[in-house]
């Protein structure tokens, strides 16, 4: 019965992760934690977070975290979701600072002008409300992750930027918001999303059991 760890530095109310977390882990603890000797110790890590790119980078160093992040993306089951999936990217157009460069490329800002749906109406930044998500298959079978989850589930998003991996093969899911932008990626053991599966209901929720049942 491992333990999951939730990253607590200091950006976004977490408390909405911790219970959904509960909800589908089947007894097992979850902690939210700003210790990274309790980082270091869970089999599972989740790394959430809300707010600007340069205050999430800044608070992950003072707060002495950085190091327990980058070790348990290389070694155990590891979920980035929203500003966790793109602190994971090697530099953000929010604040021009550098992430932490676990994987390769950009984050990138939705334009100002110029974002219009389908129908021609004008779009709104930030990216705000439910969306479908396509599931993407490079290795050629679906992620476990989107197990029991149909394509074109919607989930819920609140974002300004989005992530742009220089290698499309970590691509498992993409969004319309005005143009097609990368919304999941995996890589190794790595599952990273900038939607909220934590305010997405049911396929949320099933996101969030489906990783504490991965094995990668």
């Amino acid at each position: 019965m491992g333990k999951i760890a939730v990253i607590d530095y200091g950006m976004g109310n977490l408390r909405s992760v911790w219970q959904a977390l509960v909800q589908v882990a089947d007894g097992r603890e979850v902690v939210v934690t700003a210790d990274p000797a309790q980082v270091a110790a869970a089999d599972r890590v989740v790394f959430p977070g809300q707010g600007a790119m340069p205050d999430c980078m800044a608070e992950l160093d003072a707060r002495g975290l950085r190091p327990a992040v980058l070790q348990a993306a290389r070694d155990k089951p590891f979920l980035g979701i929203c500003i966790g999936l793109q602190m994971l990217f090697q530099h953000s157009e929010e604040g021009d600072v550098p992430g932490l460069g676990v994987l390769a490329g950009q984050v990138k800002r939705f334009p100002l002008e110029g974002m219009t749906d389908a129908a021609g109406q004008r779009l709104k930044v930030p990216h705000m409300g439910w969306n479908q998500v396509a599931q993407m298959a490079p290795a050629g079978a679906t992620h476990p992750l989107w197990q029991g989850i149909g394509d074109q589930a919607r989930f819920y998003f609140v974002h300004s930027y989005y992530v742009e991996p220089k290698n499309n093969g970590i691509i498992v899911g993409r969004t319309e918001y005005g143009l097609p932008f990368t919304c999941a990626v995996a890589q190794d053991n790595i599952f990273a999303v900038q939607f909220h599966p934590e305010k997405s209901a049911r396929d949320g929720l099933a996101l969030l059991k489906n990783f504490l049942h991965w094995q990668p």
